[in-house]
Formats: C-alpha cells, structure tokens, sequence
C-alpha cells in the first residue's frame, strides 16, 4: 500500500494529531514503518507516553489498511501528505502540517514550491465600505505585483478578497472549514465554483464535512502556514482574523495591518495589532514597497539532491531531530549518516542545532 494509506490509518487513532505524526514520521523515516513498531519503539518518541502507546497498540490490528483506503480514495481523489512532494512548501516547514490535505481546482507547482507568494488576506465577516474598498484595491496591488492571495471563503473581508483577486486576473486559494465539496456560507456557491476553475480549494477535511465551529480556528493555522504574510484590513476586539494573526506571529509570518478609525469597532482589533508591533499599511503605494522588499524565496527541490542523500534527508524537516534519532531511522551506519548531514549541511539544505540535532 502507498504510505498515504499510513497516513489515513494513523489518523484514525484517538489522541495521536499533527504534531505526533510529524514526530513519528521524523522517529521512523516512514509512517509505514512506524506502523509495526513495537511499543517499546514507540515509546522513544516525544509525547508518546504508555496510555497513548497502549491505545495505538490496541487500535492498530482492528484496521483494515487496504479496505479504510480504498474507500477514502473514492470519496477524496485529491490530496497530498507531508511525505509528498507536492505538499506546499511552507505548510510542511510549520510544527503542526495538516497530516492530509484534500484539495479541489488548478494548484501549480511554482505555488507550490513558494516561487509565486502568497499573502493571506483576512478581516470581519461584517465589513464598512471603508474596509472594502481598501481591500480591494490593496488586493489589486498583490496581483500587480505577481502575488497569489489566500482566505477562507468566509462572508466579508474574505470575499471582497477573493472577488477582488479574481477580477484583476490572479490566482486565490480558498482554505475551507468544511469539505472542499461543500459549500459554506451557502450564498458563495458561484465563488466557490470560480475559485476551483481559477485557483484552488483547500481543506483538512473530507468530503462531505459540514460547518464545525471548531474547524474554523484551526483552519486559520492554514491560512497563516500558506503565505509569507499576513493582511488584515479590518476587524473587532474579537475576530477569527486575529486568530491568524496570532498563527503568522507563530510561524514567523509578517503581518500587516491597514489602519482604521477609533470610531469603528471593525477597525479596533487591527489598531491593537498595530499597538502590538505589526506593520502599519499607509496607502497601497507604501505596501507594495513592504511586500516587495520581501526576500525570493530559493529553490532547493529534492531533485536537487544527490539520491543516496535522500533517504537523510527525508527524515529532516523543520523540528528539530537529534544525530542518534537519524541514525536509528535511516538504518544506515553512523559514518554514513555523519557523512550525509555534513553534505546537506554544505549544500545548505539543513542545518546543525546545539546538541548534534538537525533540521531544514
């Protein structure tokens, strides 16, 4: 079976989510392989403690692999696992990558890679005329200037948004909390349609997953993990935007803010923004000159890489990964692996952390 059908089977198990599966991926080199790990094994793993070992033992042999994938392949044809190469670049770098991502339109590779930005663009679902007309326009500037915008589909800024990118002929990601076949709020039916024709659907979840407000936080993380930065244009004291806010703060995303009146409650959580450190937007003018001193993203693709290296570097990625932890993974022998970090290491793909540990 392919190792996305490990993926789907360890997302199945209670209490093991997003940053477990990274661990163990790391721990293991494949999910396969972690899969029929003892729970000895198992245990080595951070966050990995006896009640959790015991109820992934106690889980697994009640799985059908082969019978669980086929019927999720026929209702999700499209989607990606951080093992794949087409997994978006950035969104694999964050500590918490969604373990799948069901997809739905035209992504493109060099979107993919990081070559083309993207600026993730969020605000109030219940925005004034002056948030709008300033979100479109600084929209317009992106695509001007070669830059993909992504949201979240939502009523308001998030609309304006997308609508804006659209008519000015560049290309936007609708990150959902729904299903990438559902369609929420039941009003955007024709964007949706024109996103997936234009752009591109993203979402963690299944076909057929209705509206959750729980799901809407954490699709925010995606939103905030996708781009380089972040604009909010407007929002109140209490907004899901701020919740992107917080996520780009986390990832180390810029975050960009457009200035609003003390008058306007929509405006009053994008002052405190500003309050907190974010960069203030003066006039479109003056964000593309922010944005454009944006350092190009580089390109190291792991056909770049001589392919006895890797292997190694497969078992990197953004957190951090001890020397011994490698070793034990790869199966390879020590003097080996030293030698395969040291390359990448030159090469400028990893780098080497305090205490013999690694990462991209």
């Amino acid at each position: 079976m392919p190792e996305a059908a490990y993926w789907l089977a360890w997302t199945q198990i209670p209490g093991v989510g997003a940053v477990l599966l990274q661990r163990l991926w790391q721990q293991f080199g494949s999910l396969e392989q972690a899969w029929s790990a003892p729970g000895s094994e198992l245990l080595a793993v951070p966050g990995l403690g006896m009640h959790l070992v015991t109820t992934i033992l106690s889980t697994r042999p009640t799985l059908d692999l082969q019978a669980l994938y086929d019927a999720w392949v026929g209702k999700n044809p499209y989607f990606w696992t951080p093992a794949d190469r087409d997994y978006p670049r950035l969104l694999r770098e964050i500590p918490d990558p969604p373990p799948i991502l069901y997809y739905a339109g035209q992504p493109r590779p060099d979107e993919l890679t990081a070559q083309v930005p993207m600026m993730a663009v969020v605000g109030t679902r219940e925005p004034s005329a002056y948030g709008r007309k300033w979100t479109e326009k600084l929209v317009q500037g992106l695509v001007s200037q070669g830059w993909a915008v992504v949201s979240g589909l939502a009523a308001g800024i998030d609309a304006v948004a997308h609508r804006a990118c659209l008519q000015a002929g560049g290309r936007t990601w609708a990150v959902l909390g729904t299903g990438v076949d559902r369609v929420y709020p039941p009003g955007h039916r024709l964007l949706h349609q024109e996103i997936a024709t234009q752009g591109v659907l993203l979402s963690e979840y299944a076909a057929g997953t209705e509206p959750d407000r729980v799901h809407f936080p954490r699709r925010n993380r995606i939103i905030a993990g996708l781009c380089r930065a972040v604009l909010i244009t407007e929002a109140p004291l209490r907004s899901g935007a701020l919740i992107t806010a917080e996520w780009a703060c986390q990832y180390n995303r810029d975050v960009y803010v457009l200035p609003g009146s003390l008058d306007n409650p929509t405006s009053l959580g994008c002052l405190n923004l500003i309050h907190q450190g974010a960069q203030v937007i003066l006039g479109v003018e003056h964000f593309l000159e922010l944005v454009g001193a944006t350092p190009a993203m580089t390109q190291t693709p792991l056909s770049e890489i001589p392919p006895e290296l890797e292997p190694i570097f497969a078992l990197v990625t953004t957190e951090p990964i001890t020397f011994d932890a490698i070793v034990a993974a790869s199966g390879q022998a020590t003097d080996t692996v030293a030698n395969a970090l040291l390359e990448l290491e030159l090469s400028g793909h990893i780098t080497q952390l305090p205490g013999l540990r690694y990462q991209r």
